[in-house]
Formats: structure tokens, sequence, C-alpha cells
């Protein structure tokens, strides 16, 4: 740390740290929360043992200070218990409305408590998503029920149908089509409710934890001429004027920068995410640059410095500055529309520029501590979520080794800039920083004689200067990426191989846009044309950042993926953290031995795979749970994986998920498995192959195996993926037979000779039989009756395992095949609640009559069937 000296001379750095009584105050209440979730024990014990601790502490102050200091540790522990145990029984979510969540249309009166987003769907559709609050519901078969159920409401308009095309609101000029519901306003809907659902395999998203925190208890669907606005207002002021104020603002953005320009500015500048497409979200999340494109604790730090640095140009002093910065900071918070993430960023910056005010710099882990307990004590819940883990980590790699190694080097030697005339100062300075005090006097005195005294100074110090802070930025963002390689492999699956390079070319630009684009916004209001400057310099530092984070995000290098960390190794790499953290303070031999065992850790998360978890010397075969579509995986007794399938949307209107990454690779990922030897497709039908091209990007398979090919834009696209990554595609016919991994492999269809046709069918499916010695399965894709009465006629397959066709529909499921096959497990891959009403009754039934145990991926999750060569046994992700 640096402290001043007792002869009143420059600062020197000192060894020994500073105590962080708050920061380790923080990480105690955090302990006792994780216990508090996973240890449930009555109210009153935790009180009670809270004060026991408590009385412990102060008796033993004045006495024995170290036991003190451990007791009063364990009452903050206890305290966090006690926190989280209480708030989570205060926060209950109103699932009135759950009962009538049954996709039949429901007449509900409600008022927006979040403002429309409008989004365009395909085929000229218009989507339009809002938070609701139900006051009451009319059921056709009940009297009104009052309730104060949230719904996330989705309305559909097709096109010209649209209403409020001649709408003067200010945020529909640039996307007219659909009257934008706002904050406040009541409405009358006929909707189809659902409830949110979750997949039901291990690594899935908690999609229903997710809602549930936003307090929406239903997700709701419906017409725009069924909605109809009612009279009169509902919510708060302060509310309203915070959806007025960032409408305004929206709407300013896109009057002063072109669509594409003002989709990017909209999520940089204030937050709002609703145009901006999943490709440009995947490349800045590939390049390691995420955090720049949607408002997060770098936003506001370049808005306090740029606005702190101002004022103090101006002559304003450190309390009015201070004051001023961390109020603009407010109202930005307040303005955009993020919520946790800058909030907490903006309690960061004031906790800071507090400490700094009270000349407390060396107290920057108190002050991250600080902060913590105040966001804790406002929701304990959030330290589970991945923003509020990387906020932390960041700011601690900062605080923790970032200050203190650039404490002892650059801000050292910036230490040789001042009291440049003194001949005196260099005596105070180190050894080092004097020698290089005088090389640069000596530089700057052969210059002078040909640029003048003034002008080589000014020449010598800024580019010593511009060195200094290019190693800062430099060294900053190298731990930066090394610090959070374990959070971004947990959570994002993601080696940020290119992340160092990026940074370093978007945090700059991202630093000249900020300040520049809030220039044009202030200035806009005031005048177009004033704001026409700054809005130019935005732009070109826009560009530069989106050509970066293209260019490098397109790389193959930047798709770097990798499979959950084993517990063990989430261990280690967080005790490398926390030594590189400790090393940083001590002798330059202990920061560099944990600067390389930081690096080390990081490049062993990206390059070393864990274990995948699969059983040896059996045939697996695992349904995952893909809603509506079919994904299987195979791991053969070798251990050779097999995908058959990825999941996807149905039908042409697409969806927000991609199944491929949303839900089949972190269900993979969390197997801790990270290469596929093989990926297959049995036909081309969207709810099959949706995810193939995330998966083959994520998982670079040797083999992509495909049957018939008809003419599918959907089909090239696979396959040319698959080429482009060195994929080899090879095409089965029936007949081929060979061994993979210890099973062996049958094609039962389709026929050789068979020719695709002009769209993709279910009977183009291709049907596979694998065994292992005396057990076997049978995959038939949505093979429909026609094929199935033909494997049967001239294949006649026996197995244990029949994976049904066409997910349980009456069109399949013949008993021709079950009379062959006599399976004694069938697994049907259906989605849950859907509306075609799979599995039929009459398929339920014939497999019934054959005797067959039938598993659902609606109700049991992700199933897993074990073949042993003599037997089958079965596993499911989700309780019967």
């Amino acid at each position: 740390m640096i402290s001043a000296s007792t002869t009143g001379g420059p600062l020197a750095f000192q060894f020994k740290a500073a105590r962080q009584p708050i920061f380790w105050a923080a990480l105690a209440h955090a302990g006792g929360i994780v216990i508090g979730v996973y240890a449930w024990r009555p109210a009153l014990w935790w009180v009670a043992a809270v004060v026991m601790f408590a009385i412990v502490t102060v008796y033993f102050a004045g006495r024995r200070a170290r036991l003190a200091w451990i007791m009063g540790l364990g009452a903050f522990i206890l305290a966090g218990a006690l926190h989280v145990q209480l708030q989570s029984g205060s926060r209950a979510l109103d699932t009135g409305i759950q009962p009538f969540a049954d996709r039949q249309e429901l007449q509900i009166t409600a008022h927006v408590t979040r403002d429309g987003r409008l989004q365009p769907g395909t085929m000229g559709e218009t989507r339009q998503t809002l938070d609701i609050e139900a006051e009451e519901i009319h059921p056709e078969t009940a009297a009104i029920i009052p309730t104060h159920s949230g719904i996330r409401l989705s309305i559909y308009a097709v096109g010209p149908k649209s209403a409020g095309r001649n709408s003067s609101d200010e945020t529909e000029a640039f996307n007219p089509g659909m009257r934008v519901f706002r904050y406040g306003e009541r409405v009358r809907v006929m909707a189809k409710l659902r409830l949110a659902r979750n997949f039901k395999n291990p690594g899935a998203f908690d999609y229903q934890g997710y809602m549930a925190d936003r307090g929406i208890a239903a997700l709701g669907s419906a017409k725009i001429e069924n909605v109809e606005r009612l009279s009169g207002f509902a919510g708060t002021r302060t509310e309203e004027l915070r959806s007025r104020l960032h409408r305004s603002v929206v709407a300013k953005v896109h009057q002063l920068w072109p669509e594409q320009d003002a989709a990017l500015m909209d999520a940089m500048i204030i937050g709002e995410e609703a145009f901006i497409d999943r490709d440009t979200r995947a490349d800045f999340q590939r390049s390691g640059t995420y955090h720049v494109l949607v408002v997060s604790g770098m936003n506001v730090s370049i808005l306090a410095f740029v606005v702190f640095w101002t004022l103090r140009r101006l002559r304003v002093g450190e309390i009015p500055a201070t004051l001023s910065t961390v109020a603009l900071c407010i109202a930005y918070a307040f303005v955009t529309d993020v919520g946790a993430p800058v909030w907490r960023a903006t309690l960061m910056c004031a906790v800071y520029l507090g400490t700094r005010l009270l000349y407390r710099d060396r107290a920057m882990l108190n002050a991250l501590g600080a902060a913590a307990l105040v966001l804790l004590a406002f929701d304990p819940r959030q330290l589970f979520t991945a923003s509020f883990q990387m906020t932390f980590v960041c700011v601690l790699i900062v605080a923790g080794i970032g200050i203190p190694v650039l404490q002892r080097t650059s801000q050292l030697y910036r230490q040789a800039f001042k009291a440049w005339d003194s001949n005196d100062y260099a005596s105070k300075l180190p050894p080092r920083v004097a020698q290089f005090r005088v090389e640069l006097q000596m530089i700057s005195a052969r210059l002078a004689r040909f640029l003048g005294e003034k002008f080589s100074r000014g020449v010598v110090r800024g580019t010593a200067g511009f060195f200094l802070a290019l190693w800062e930025l430099l060294f900053v963002s190298i731990v930066m990426q090394a610090g959070l390689a374990l959070p971004m492999a947990y959570y994002f699956h993601r080696a940020t191989t290119i992340g160092l390079p990026a940074n370093l070319a978007v945090v700059p630009l991202t630093q000249l846009m900020m300040p520049a684009a809030v220039a044009a916004l202030t200035l806009g209001y005031l005048s177009m044309r004033l704001a026409k400057v700054p809005a130019v310099i935005a732009s070109v530092a826009l560009h530069g950042i989106t050509g970066t984070v293209h260019g490098l995000g397109s790389l193959r290098a930047a798709d770097l993926r990798i499979a959950m960390p084993s517990s063990l190794t989430i261990t280690i790499v967080a005790m490398v953290l926390a030594l590189a953290i400790w090393a940083a303070r001590r002798k330059a031999a202990f920061v560099c031995a944990g600067l390389a065992a930081l690096f080390l850790a990081a490049i062993a998360l990206a390059v070393m795979p864990p274990k995948p978890s699969i059983h040896s010397g059996v045939l697996e075969v695992t349904a995952i749970d893909v809603g509506e579509g079919d994904s299987l995986l195979l791991v053969t007794p070798k251990g050779k994986t097999l995908l058959v399938d990825a999941g996807g949307p149905i039908g042409p209107g697409g969806s927000q998920l991609d199944f491929g990454e949303d839900v089949v690779s972190p269900y993979l990922w969390a197997r801790g498995i990270s290469h596929l030897d093989a990926v297959a497709i049995t036909h081309g039908h969207s709810d099959h192959i949706g995810g193939m091209i995330a998966i083959i990007k994520n998982f670079r398979p040797d083999e992509l195996w495909v049957g018939l090919l008809p003419s599918s834009y959907a089909l090239e696209h696979v396959i040319s993926t698959a080429e482009a990554f060195g994929v080899k595609v090879v095409r089965h016919w029936e007949g081929d037979q060979f061994p993979f991994g210890g099973a062996d492999v049958q094609v039962l269809f389709p026929p050789r000779d068979s020719r695709g046709g002009t769209k993709p069918q279910n009977n183009d499916s291709m049907v596979l039989r694998v065994s292992y010695e005396g057990s076997s399965v049978l995959l038939e894709g949505d093979a429909e009756k026609e094929v199935e009465r033909y494997v049967a006629s001239t294949e006649h397959p026996k197995a244990d395992l029949l994976k049904v066709g066409h997910h349980g529909s009456a069109n399949a499921t013949t008993s021709e095949l079950l009379e062959s096959v006599r399976p004694q497990f069938a697994v049907i891959s259906v989605g849950s609640g859907n509306p075609y009403g799979l599995p039929r009754l009459q398929t339920l039934s014939h497999l019934a009559a054959a005797g067959t145990r039938v598993y659902r991926t609606d109700l049991h999750g992700a199933v897993t069937f074990y073949l042993d060569g003599r037997s089958v046994t079965s596993s499911v992700a989700a309780p019967q």
C-alpha cells in the first residue's frame, strides 16, 4: 500500500497490509447466508446464537482481542443465516392466478407494471412484451375473482393490421405498428396463460425462479385486438416519472443515431436491450466484452470519473464535486431500466468516493465490504446471482491485486514527474524511482536543444505517462481475465481466449463513447445541431467497438466452450485467487508466485476439460428434455458420445430460445462433456435440428450423420456449418452396420434408393438400432406408420428400449412395430401441456397392452437408461 513518508516527502510502498475488518465481516455474513439457505433451523435458534456470540465478543473485546475478533465474525455468520431465512419467508409470490394458467382464454383486468418492449417477430409479426399485475380475473364458469398476481404478457400483431400506427407517442416514431403500453395504464385483456416451465435437465436454468424473483406468477399471450385500454392509473408517480424519462432518452437516442447504431446505444447507455439481436450478443460474449454491451459497473465508473474529473478541472471543491458525482450516478441508475446491477455499481461508486473524501484510499477492500453488507441487507439472496458475484469478483481483483501491484510499479514511478524543477525532491524517492527521474530529465534536456525546454518537458513526461497508463490498462486487463476465468466457466461455459486484446481496444473506446454519447443526449434536448459533434464522436467510437468485437468474435479461437468445472477444481481455483490477493501486498517473490498461480489456474480451466460423468461398460441412452422436440444422448461402453437431434422450436415462427445453446448444451456441460464424437440428424424438421448449429460450434463433433436430404435451407445451413468446422458429413442408408465405441449401430431406414422430397417430412426419419451385447435400443425419430410397418416387415428389429416415434402421436407406434420390437421400456420426448394433446391416449394404450413401461420427458424430465448387455435400468431427473 502507499503511505505518506515521515519526512513529508513523496509516497513510498510498504509491504504491511492494512486491516480490513468490514471486508471480513461481509465475507462472514455471506457465508452465513449460504448456511442459512442450505441448513434451515428455527429462527429462534439463530437469534439465540447471535445474541450469545455478540455477548462473548463484547466481553473479550478488552481482554483477548483475537478471540473477540473470531467470535464477532461468528456473530456475522449467524446473523447472515438468520437474515436470509427471515427474508425468505416474507417474499411470498402471489400465485392466485396459477390455477387458471391452463392455456384457455381468460379475461383479465390489470395494470401495467413494466413498459412494453416492442420486438420484431417473423413473417411480418410484431411482438410486445410487458409485465402486468392482475386486479381481477373473470373465468367463464365462475364469478369475478380478485387477485394481485404478476403476469408477463406477450402481445402479437401482424403487419398492417396492428393498431396505433398513427400514434403520436414519442417512443413509437422509430418502431411504428403497435401501440406501446405504458407503466400505470389499466387494461382488459383476453389472454391464454401458462406457467413458467423449467427444462427438467441437470444444469438447466431456473426460469421459474427467475420469474418468481421478478414477481411473475404466470406467462400470457394475447392478440392486440383482444387488449383494451381502460381509464385510470395504477402505480406510483415515482415509477411513472422514471418510465417517462427512460422512454424520452430512448426516443432521443433514435433521433440522434441511425437505427443500427441506436440499438447498440440503447443497450450501452440506457440499458434498453429490446433491439439487440442474438448474434450481436453472441459476438460480445465470445470476445469477452459483454460488459460493454449492457449497462454495468464500468458504465457507472466511466460516467463518475468523467464528471468528477471535469468538476475538479472547473475548480469545484472536493466535497461539492463528490456529492454532485454521486447524485448524477444515482440519477443515471434511476433512469436506466437495469435494476440491481447498476444500483450495485452506484452504491460501490458512492462508497469509494466517500472513503476517498475521508482520505481512506487505502481501505478499498473495506469499502467493498461495506457495499456488500448494504446490498445483502437489502436482498441476501442476490449473493447467489451471477451478476452479484461477478461484480464483486471484479472489484475484489482490482482492489486486492490490481491496486497493490500498481502502487509499487506505475503509481510509484509517477512520483518522478512531480516537483520537476526541485533538486531536493529526488533524494526523497526510492533509488530506482530517483534514477528513472534523472534519466527522464537528461532526455528532456537533450530534446530542449531542438524543441525548447517547456515543450520537451511535456513530450518526455507525456510519453512516459502514456506508457505507464498503458501498463496499468494491460496489467489490470490481464489480471481481470485470469481472475474471472472461474465464474466465466461456471456460469457461461466460456474461456475468453481473446478477451485481453478485445478489451484493450474496446475499453478505451468505451471511455470515449460514454461521455460523448451522454453529452450528445444532453445537448440534444437543447439543440439537435449542437448535439451533432459529440454524436459523431460517439458513433466513431461505437463503430470501433463493434468492428473489434465482430472481427475478434468471429475468430474460431473465440468459440472455446468449457464444461462445468468439478467441485474440486472450483475449490482449488478459488483458493488460488485468494492466495494471489494475499500475496499482492507481500514481497515481490510472493507477488510473482501468486500471479503465476492465478494465470496457470485460468489456463488449466480453458485447456483441461473435467472428467465426463459417464458409466463405463454400459450403453447409456438419455432422452433430454427439450420440450416438444427430440434430443437423445448415447454414451457407448467405451465412452464414445453420440447426440441424435438437438431440439428446436416448432414450426416456422421461431423461438427466443436457441435450444442447442440454452437447453442441450447446459445439460452436456453439466455432465462434464466438452466434445462429442458424433451427432446425427434423423430428419429436417425444426424441432429436431433447430439446436444443431450451436451443438456443432460448442462441441466440435468428429462426424455428422445424415439420411435423406430434402430441399431445406435449414438442413443445408447445418451441413455447411459442419463442413466449415471440419466435421465429416456421413450419409447413412438402410443396411449400413458399423461398430461405434464398443456398441454396434445398424441403420434400418431410409433405403438407399430413396429420394428426398421438396421439403422435410416425418417419414424422412433415419431409424437406428444401437446394441450392446444382448441389449439394444431402437431410435425412430418422427417415423410414422408407413415407415414403422416397412421396418417391422423387412428388418424385424428387437429392442429392449424404444424411442417412441413422433412424440407419441396417433400416426405412429403401430401394432406391427410393437409386435416385432417387444420393448421392455419406452420413452416419449414431448412438451409439457403441449397444444397437440401428445402423447395420445391411443398410443399409451398400445404401449400398455404390450407390457411396456413408459417414461415421458414432460413428466420425468431427462430420462436415462443403462443397457449392460443383459438388462436395462432407468434413472429420471425429476421426481415421479
